[in-house]
């Protein structure tokens, strides 16, 4: 529109200098060729010997004047009004043409807000004259290319790294299992096995987690329509929240939603809603689930009492090994994945995650997925 209001600004400026340097020319063309000429010729008027009255001479000069200025006049309205309605064409057809000179650059912005990392495959493929706008679209792939060089490596990096790390954690945990079912080993060698037993699991539970965050975080290979109300049933089912240490009380406010995406990860996002829900709770605590319908998307809002969570740290709990400061020391309740899990996979799925603290303590968490 800007560049449409330019072109017609400068169309209407010079039409206006060419009228008013027409208008100019033609007056004095006028004024030389008919008012002069006019004079001359009353004034000794051909076959014969006198010249006319001076009367005569006055009043037919001043007509022709008149009527000079008359058709000058209508030439000016003539001209303006043409003028006008050129300078509308010119501005339809200004719009017409910055559009179609600007379309490549709306193929550019699109691409660019629909990015994501799970979505770096997609490129312009602008066609046409190596022009400007050719070359910034070839620029743009160009490093789009170089982004999913980088992503891809740093996710083969940790899908490799946790694999090879799995079989030593496996083969120490076999030995430790081994050594507590030995009848000479000792009380300490015992207690000893058992603590490291727990350090085992710890940090295979961190190469679990940072497996299916690089996982996560690729494109889905997997998309099909998916009723989350069956895939959170199937959560509820393998999260038994009354034989913990430390029971809560369940709420849940199902209804049937249909989304687009693969139903491991999103049986995945939900247990892990739910399982940091119970794990940083209260004695007799509880938990809120529901599933709704939102604006063609779902929506699932696990909301949770627990201890209070300031403000300002409920943004980095999305970030991978973000504990609050109170549960930094207490690393044994997690690796601090679960959230940052969460995020990406509900990213992967074209949605959107956020979480609030509760006033009496706690968080709540949504999370939108579209319907796809």
């Amino acid at each position: 529109m800007r560049l449409t209001l330019l072109y017609g600004g400068l169309f209407l400026a010079a039409g206006s200098l060419l009228l008013w340097l027409t208008c100019l020319i033609t007056a004095d063309a006028m004024n030389q060729e008919f008012v002069a000429g006019v004079n001359r010729i009353l004034s000794v008027p051909p076959g014969e010997p006198l010249p006319p009255a001076p009367g005569q001479v006055v009043r037919v000069s001043g007509e022709i004047s008149d009527r000079a200025e008359i058709v000058l006049s209508r030439v000016v309205r003539s001209s303006v009004i043409v003028l006008i309605l050129v300078g509308i064409v010119a501005l339809v057809l200004g719009y017409v043409v910055a559009d179609r000179a600007l379309r490549p650059l709306d193929r550019v912005t699109e691409t660019a807000q629909r990015l994501s990392e799970g979505t770096l495959h997609e490129r312009i493929g602008l066609r046409g004259p190596p022009d400007e706008v050719r070359r910034l679209a070839d620029t743009f792939d160009a490093m789009l290319d170089r982004l999913r060089r980088v992503f891809d490596a740093q996710r083969r990096f940790i899908a490799n790294a946790s694999h090879e790390l799995r079989t030593p954690l496996a083969i120490n945990r076999t030995v430790l299992e081994v050594s507590l079912e030995e009848p000479e080993a000792s009380d300490d060698l015992k207690a000893l096995a058992r603590a490291l037993l727990g350090t085992n699991a710890r940090y295979e539970r961190l190469i679990e987690g940072l497996l299916l965050l690089a996982q996560s975080e690729q494109e889905l290979t997997v998309r099909r329509p998916v009723d989350l109300e069956q895939v959170v049933r199937t959560v509820l089912e393998q999260l038994d929240l009354q034989s913990r240490k430390r029971p809560v009380t369940l709420h849940e406010d199902l209804r049937p939603v249909l989304v687009e995406g693969d139903p491991l990860f999103l049986e995945r996002c939900v247990f892990n809603l739910l399982e940091n829900a119970t794990k940083y709770n209260v004695r007799d605590g509880a938990i809120w689930l529901a599933l709704r319908e939102d604006d063609g998307g779902a929506v699932i809002t696990v909301e949770n009492t627990g201890p209070p969570v300031p403000p300002y740290e409920v943004d980095d709990l999305f970030e991978p090994f973000s504990r609050m400061q109170g549960d930094r020391v207490r690393s044994y309740k997690g690796a601090g994945l679960g959230l940052s899990i969460v995020r990406a996979i509900v990213a992967a799925h074209g949605g959107q995650v956020g979480a609030v603290a509760r006033p009496e303590g706690g968080l709540r968490v949504t999370v939108r997925l579209p319907r796809g």
